[in-house]
């Protein structure tokens, strides 16, 4: 469902009975909620790598989007935008980023599809472990890894329109240590934004208005509110603004993955996410800890993230089993249960159809 180009605002409203509401604002009259179509079962594919090196990951991503172009019908080729984006995960901070050999992959197979070098952006949230992961450049060398592709930081705030946000109830913007509204009022001044400011999430535009199609290449860890961070969160919390609201709350948090996932322009132009396993972190995250990682030489692609994430989920608590963890619980991914509710994808990892390419 594409939301018309008139100037006038209203409201969209992604209903669903066990969820907080939520709206998504755009430049449009919208038509009516409708109930949630549920996501395509497509499969998940996987390719063993012989290693983590840029050769291995060429040809890996190259078979897995073939694979995904064939039997999904979706061409990843330019169309009337001519842009594509790449949303990268550096949130856990250094040790713990979307491996850059995998980046090149993606943007080689995208550049044998048509695309121009200028064409391919990379999107971040924070600047500074954007720097410390290596994406931005170095403040010492001014060395960058991908000199020709634009880099777009979030949190600037030049990559988001106003007139495309994501509308919660939800507590505003709290100090994570007095757990006040807005550090100024708590020294009884004066907020420097207001209620309705901060009830805005504004969305990362760049992906769904100015690409063609954007592709996800999240990292997982576990995560003490949702659960699972990876495919959906990549995508949500960490790809909009005023989103550290929602991780205060177990009760709220599941709630805004799940709705702003199922945000229609952001599904459509969201073709899949492509997802490395060559570190993963299974207790203590989201901030990294070496001690509490594991590394498969796999990587896997898909347009259900929610299948993505339960696939995952389950990897998380083998591993939390094996060296003495308490395994994630039922209540801790509500979100994942919430996003199938919404038609994002498919929980039921039992069930995932795993599609293994090349040599095994």
């Amino acid at each position: 469902m594409i939301l018309s180009v008139s100037r006038s605002c209203r409201i969209l409203t992604l209903c669903l009975a066990t969820l907080l509401p939520a709206w998504l604002h755009g430049q449009t009259a919208a038509p009516a909620a409708a109930k949630p179509v549920p996501a395509p079962r497509l499969p998940v594919w996987e390719m063993n790598l012989p290693d983590f090196s840029e050769a291995a990951y060429r040809y890996a991503v190259e078979q897995v989007l073939q694979e995904f172009e064939r039997v999904s019908g979706r061409a990843l080729r330019p169309g009337p935008k001519r842009k594509v984006g790449l949303k990268i995960y550096t949130d856990s901070g250094p040790g713990l980023a979307t491996p850059f050999p995998l980046v090149r992959a993606v943007i080689a197979s995208l550049e044998k599809r048509g695309y121009g070098r200028e064409n391919i952006f990379l999107v971040g949230l924070n600047p500074l472990r954007l720097r410390l992961t290596g994406f931005l450049p170095s403040f010492a060398t001014g060395e960058a890894p991908f000199p020709e592709h634009p880099v777009f930081v979030l949190e600037s705030g030049k990559f988001y329109d106003p007139v495309w946000f994501y509308d919660s109830p939800l507590p505003a913007r709290f100090d994570p240590v007095t757990n006040d509204r807005d550090v100024e009022v708590a020294a009884g001044g004066k907020a420097s934004t207001t209620i309705e400011e901060d009830r805005k999430s504004f969305l990362a535009t760049p992906l769904f208005v100015d690409a063609d199609f954007w592709i996800n290449l999240p990292v997982y860890t576990d995560h003490p509110v949702l659960g699972v961070n990876g495919a959906l969160v990549n995508a949500t919390l960490w790809n909009a603004s005023n989103t550290f609201r929602f991780f205060k709350s177990p009760a709220t948090a599941p709630a805004a993955v799940a709705e702003m996932a199922a945000i229609p322009e952001l599904r459509e132009t969201w073709a899949l996410s492509l997802v490395s396993l060559q570190l993963y972190q299974f207790i203590g995250g989201p901030y990294f800890n070496s001690l509490y990682t594991v590394s498969e030489p796999r990587l896997w692609a898909s347009a259900d993230p929610v299948l993505l994430d339960s696939m995952m989920l389950e990897r998380l608590n083998a591993a939390r089993k094996r060296t003495g963890f308490a395994p994630i619980g039922d209540d801790e991914t509500r979100m994942l249960d919430f996003a199938q509710q919404l038609g994002v994808g498919h929980r039921a990892a039992a069930d995932a159809s795993v599609v293994r390419l090349g040599p095994r």
